[in-house]
């Protein structure tokens, strides 16, 4: 007989839990990977606090170390990046395919050193991710961009990158990061037309203002940059996660528990907080960043749309359908920002979920008794859904392919186990 082959480590979860306490949320994962990509904007150190302690963050420090920078860790959760004798402006192709925000050194290395080399960006395989808005941007403040086999080379003209008006055809997030990031170097203002206005955005914006950039109109969805010479070191901490936020606020809701939420950034979370409510899950704002998330009734069916912000966001469709599987009634759910995000649904279906897909849009009838199986965590998202569903199901199930979610949320399993999940990894 032929063993069977593991797909590495894996989580064991027994159901029926209820989660009840308190759990600290960790720096925000979109945030922290552009903030370190912005480091490279300057000779002088960075200093990033709250940076979540997640396999994203391990290996873009490993990208930045190998492109010459000097990447340390003074204290827990805080980072210390160094790019003053960065020599190497081609970004290794086995980093980049294992992280998309890695993508984002692109803009920093072309705007500091004229040059910058990479494939297209990895990550999650949650439908298309066009890097139109980023070459775009960069052309369009002069740089020459080819295709060189599997790589994008973009060089900036004599003299250096020159501000332009740029156009976004489509809000991205990361494309924002990398054009606002090489603009802040560029000769002259840049306006970025239908920019994205997530928080982690704003906050990037921040902190390259703290360290020496002009950015304004932050949050809106017409920026502007005005370029100026060199830039300085900085010390800067990382906003609170929100979707690790709304993934806990969720596994309270659907385990009929009361949990507390601390160091949330509760105010970036009316979408979630909306939908929440909606359900009958009960929210109780107990300050700036404290926020307890509890249930008592049957949930509701309901129904929405994963938008860019201040929608709800992407990152929370998939626990959302989760939670989806215990309401009363049929619940219908849109995607309008990546055209794969339905990895989920088959995973979900193996533990009893009925759940119809139609392109970008699902149908979830409940509430489904769900059971113990053995799925897998095909993303960072969808693996956090299969979690949510292990809590609630009757029986234990094995969640495999678990380096996904190591990718985005810190010390799953201990939050969980402090909640008082079942929770084991092997």
């Amino acid at each position: 007989m032929t063993a069977v082959q593991r797909r590495g480590p894996r989580f064991t979860v027994q159901g029926g839990a209820v989660l009840r306490g308190s759990v600290r949320i960790s720096g925000a994962k979109n945030a922290a990977l552009a903030f370190m990509c912005a480091a490279l904007l300057t000779d002088e150190p960075v200093t990033l606090e709250n940076v979540p302690a997640i396999r994203d963050a391990t290996s873009l420090g490993e990208l930045l170390t190998s492109l010459g920078a000097t990447v340390d860790r003074p204290a827990p959760n805080t980072l210390r990046i160094d790019a003053g004798e960065v020599n190497v402006y081609e970004a290794p192709s086995e980093l980049i395919t294992e992280n998309r925000a890695s993508f984002q050194v692109m803009g920093p290395l072309l705007a500091c050193h004229g040059y910058a080399s990479s494939v297209p960006p990895g990550g999650d395989v949650i439908g298309q991710r066009p890097i139109d808005v980023h070459l775009g941007g960069f052309e369009a403040m002069g740089a020459v961009v080819t295709r060189e086999g599997e790589h994008f080379v973009a060089r900036a003209p004599e003299g250096g990158l020159r501000g332009a008006r740029i156009f976004m055809d489509y809000p991205s997030v990361s494309g924002t990061q990398n054009v606002m990031m090489a603009a802040a170097l560029a000769k002259g203002e840049s306006i970025i037309v239908n920019a994205a206005t997530e928080p982690e955005v704003q906050e990037l914006a921040r902190l390259l203002n703290a360290m020496g950039a002009k950015v304004s109109g932050i949050g809106q969805q017409i920026m502007h940059i005005e370029g100026v010479e060199r830039l300085h070191g900085t010390t800067f901490r990382v906003m609170s996660d929100r979707i690790e936020a709304g993934t806990y606020a969720i596994a309270a809701a659907m385990t009929g528990g009361d949990v507390t939420l601390e160091e949330a950034p509760v105010d970036v979370m009316d979408a979630t907080w909306a939908k929440l409510e909606a359900t009958g899950a009960t929210i109780e704002r107990l300050g700036e960043s404290c926020v307890r998330v509890s249930r008592s009734g049957p949930l509701r069916a309901i129904s929405f749309q994963a938008l860019p912000y201040p929608g709800l966001a992407t990152d929370l469709h998939a626990p959302m359908a989760a939670l989806l599987t215990q309401a009363q009634g049929v619940s219908i759910i849109h995607e309008r920002v990546f055209d794969n995000r339905m990895l989920y649904v088959g995973e979900l279906r193996k533990m009893g979920a009925e759940i119809v897909s139609t392109g970008s849009s699902a149908i979830l009838s409940g509430p489904a008794p769900l059971h113990g199986s053995r799925v897998r965590a095909l993303d960072v998202r969808a693996g956090a859904s299969v979690m949510l569903a292990a809590l609630v199901a009757q029986g234990t199930t094995t969640v495999e392919e678990i380096t996904h979610l190591d990718r985005g949320y810190e010390r799953l399993e201990e939050k969980l186990r402090g909640l008082g999940a079942e929770v084991e990894r092997s």
